[in-house]
């Protein structure tokens, strides 16, 4: 099976935040502050896909007040910062009934990312991942993490799933 046919039963996506929806640069300010850019078309495509049924969960090991509040501005439910072992939440989440494995995907592109992929029916990452993920990755987007990766993955599901235009 291709690809875009995993696609098309993609019900939940789980996104990595650093190095996907980022470039994986921070600044750091002089009073200690950090800071991210975040590409608009992955905020626009994960707001629509909220809006077209389809359930996102950010997991990040970062603990960053700022995403939490850009990501449910864009509608997301579920958002796991901090997060030390992402096997460990994912398994217990398919075990809690409240994803099913089978027509999940994760998006992610470093090694605390590595086994929690391996749970889910559809393993993606950006072009930019370590050699590890892009061996597990059923498909490796060719835009780099932080330029549009996630609107690419995103817009290619909705498509497929007849869900990206009214």
């Amino acid at each position: 099976m291709n690809y875009l046919e995993k696609l098309k039963e993609i019900d939940t996506f789980i996104f990595d935040v650093d190095g996907v929806y980022t470039d994986g640069q921070i600044l750091l300010t002089e009073d200690g502050s950090v800071l991210r850019s975040m590409n608009i078309r992955d905020g626009y495509a994960t707001q629509l896909a909220v809006k077209k049924g389809i359930q996102i969960i950010i997991i990040s090991g970062g603990k960053s007040e700022a995403v939490k509040k850009r990501f449910e501005g864009l509608g997301v439910k579920m958002i796991f910062l901090g997060v030390e072992d992402k096997y460990e939440l994912l398994h217990e989440l398919v075990l809690d009934g409240e994803i099913e494995a089978s027509s999940t995907g994760y998006m992610g592109d470093d090694v605390p990312d590595l086994e929690a992929m391996q749970l889910v029916d559809f393993a993606c990452c950006p072009q930019d991942a370590i050699p590890e993920i892009h061996e597990i990755a059923q498909y490796v987007s060719p835009i780099i993490g932080g330029a549009g990766c996630v609107r690419e993955v995103l817009e290619k599901m909705l498509k497929v799933q007849d869900k990206w235009a009214d």
